[in-house]
C-alpha cells in the first residue's frame, strides 16, 4: 500500500473514495461552490492506494488558526475527511494514514492539530483529546420571559436588524473574525470558506435569517444565524457570534421574543452559558446533547506549552507518553508573569499522562484533576492536581462552533 499526497487532479477520486467509505454519494457542487467540501485544500490531503492502484482511504487537513488562552493566535491543522473503504477496514490502513499525516504535519513545522471526532473511540489512540464542549439549550416560547434584573451599567444602547444570509457574508465574516480572536478554542474561518460557501450554516448557502446587532455608533458587533423549520414550530439558532455578553443577551432576547414559534433551540451553547440564569423560570431552559466538539493534538509539546498564555505562576514536571508518535518526554514547565518555559528534565514527575490527555487540558476546558480522578493522569504527590487545575485554567471556557 502507498500513501501519497493529492493534487487538484485527484479531487473527484478523493471525494468518491471518502463518500464511499461513509456509504454516501458525492453531492453535486453548485456554480461558485456550496458543497461542504468546497474549501478542501488538495495539497494537504492524502490517498491510501493499493499496489494495483485502487484508492482505499483518505485523510485531509485544513489550514486554520486557533485561539489559545491569553488571546494567542497560532496555526493549527484541521484534520478532516478521514475514511477507509469498508472492504479494507481493520487492515491497518487508518493507522498508516494517521501516522503518515502526523509526520507530514511535523515536517511542515506545525505543532498543533485539531479535529471533530465522528467516533470518540477512534482518535484518542492517535493522540487527540476532547478539549472543547458544547450543548443545546431549548426554551419554550411561553416560558421565555427574562428576569427583570439587569446588571448596573450594562444597558444595551444598540439595535438589531434582520438580513438574509445571501448578501451578508462579508459582514458576518468580519464579525466572526473579531469574535474568534478573543474566544479561546475558536477556529478561524478563512475567506475561502465564506467565498465558496463551504461547511454548514451559516457559511453554507442554506437559507438563513441573520439578526445583526449594532452598537450605539452603528458598528456591527454580533449576529445570530437562525431558521424556522417548520414554520410556526421551532426557531433554531445555528450560532450566536459576539465577544460581548451584553450583545449576546440582546440577541437571545430577540429570538426568544419571536412570534409564531413554540420553542427556540440554541444549537451551540458554551459551558457556563448565563442564559438559564437570565430567565424568570430557571427550568425553562432545558440543556441537552452535551458533547465534545474540538479535539486537540500536541505535535510538539514544548512549543505548544510555551505558545499559550498563562494566568498563574507555578511549576510542574510533566511525564508525557506519545505511543503513536513513538516518543516519551519529561518536561519541566515553569510559568512566570504569564509566560512559560518548557525544557527537558530528569526531575521526578509531578504528573504522568498520555499526549491525548495533555490535549484535553491544553485549552483549559478540562480540569487535570478530573482526569486524575478518572485514572487517565497519574498524580505523584498530594496537591499537584489542584496546582495543575489552577495553572491550566484559562480566562474563560474554550468554545468552538466551526464545523469542518
Amino acid at each position: 500500500m502507498e500513501i501519497r499526497a493529492t493534487t487538484d487532479n485527484d479531487r473527484d477520486v478523493f471525494l468518491d473514495t471518502f463518500h464511499t467509505a461513509l456509504g454516501r454519494f458525492t453531492e453535486p457542487q453548485a456554480d461558485g461552490g456550496g458543497a461542504w467540501w468546497s474549501a478542501l485544500e488538495m495539497d494537504r490531503n492524502l490517498l491510501a492506494v493499493t499496489a494495483d492502484g485502487r484508492p482505499v482511504g483518505t485523510a485531509g487537513a485544513y489550514s486554520f488558526e486557533l485561539t489559545l488562552p491569553g488571546e494567542v493566535i497560532v496555526p493549527a491543522a484541521g484534520v478532516t475527511a478521514v475514511g477507509v473503504l469498508p472492504s479494507h477496514r481493520r487492515r491497518g490502513v487508518l493507522s498508516a494514514m494517521m501516522r503518515h499525516q502526523l509526520g507530514e504535519l511535523r515536517a511542515r513545522g506545525e505543532f498543533l492539530s485539531v479535529l471533530l471526532a465522528s467516533e470518540a473511540l477512534i482518535y484518542r489512540r492517535f493522540g487527540y483529546g476532547p478539549a472543547t464542549y458544547t450543548s443545546r439549550l431549548t426554551v419554550p416560547r411561553h416560558r421565555a420571559a427574562f428576569a427583570a434584573t439587569r446588571a448596573p451599567g450594562t444597558p444595551d444602547a444598540g439595535s438589531i436588524e434582520v438580513v438574509r444570509r445571501a448578501g451578508s457574508g462579508e459582514l458576518m465574516e468580519e464579525i466572526y473574525d473579531r469574535y474568534r480572536r478573543a474566544q479561546p478554542g475558536a477556529l478561524s474561518r478563512p475567506h475561502r470558506w465564506w467565498a465558496s460557501r463551504a461547511g454548514q450554516p451559516p457559511t453554507s448557502p442554506a437559507p438563513r435569517h441573520i439578526a445583526v446587532h449594532r452598537d450605539a455608533d452603528g458598528v456591527a458587533d454580533g449576529y445570530a444565524s437562525y431558521s424556522l423549520d417548520p414554520p410556526g414550530t421551532t426557531l433554531t439558532v445555528d450560532e450566536t457570534i459576539t465577544a460581548d455578553d451584553t450583545v449576546s443577551t440582546a440577541l437571545a432576547r430577540f429570538v426568544l421574543e419571536h412570534d409564531l414559534v413554540t420553542q427556540i433551540v440554541f444549537k451551540h451553547c458554551p459551558p457556563g452559558h448565563p442564559l438559564r440564569w437570565q430567565l424568570t423560570d430557571f427550568r425553562a431552559g432545558q440543556p441537552s446533547d452535551e458533547t465534545d466538539w474540538l479535539w486537540v493534538r500536541l505535535l510538539d509539546v514544548p512549543r505548544a506549552l510555551t505558545a499559550r498564555g498563562w494566568f498563574t505562576d507555578g511549576e510542574l514536571v510533566l511525564d508525557v507518553d506519545d505511543p503513536i508518535g513513538g516518543e516519551h518526554g519529561r518536561h519541566l514547565l515553569t510559568v512566570r508573569d504569564g509566560k512559560a518555559e518548557c525544557v527537558p528534565t530528569d526531575r521526578e514527575p509531578d504528573l504522568s499522562l498520555d499526549v491525548s490527555d495533555l490535549g484535553s487540558i491544553y485549552l483549559g476546558g478540562t480540569a487535570p484533576s478530573t482526569l486524575v480522578r478518572a485514572g487517565h493522569i497519574r498524580a505523584h504527590r498530594p496537591g499537584v492536581a489542584d496546582l495543575a487545575d489552577t495553572l491550566f485554567r484559562g480566562e474563560r471556557p474554550p468554545h468552538c462552533v466551526h464545523w469542518f
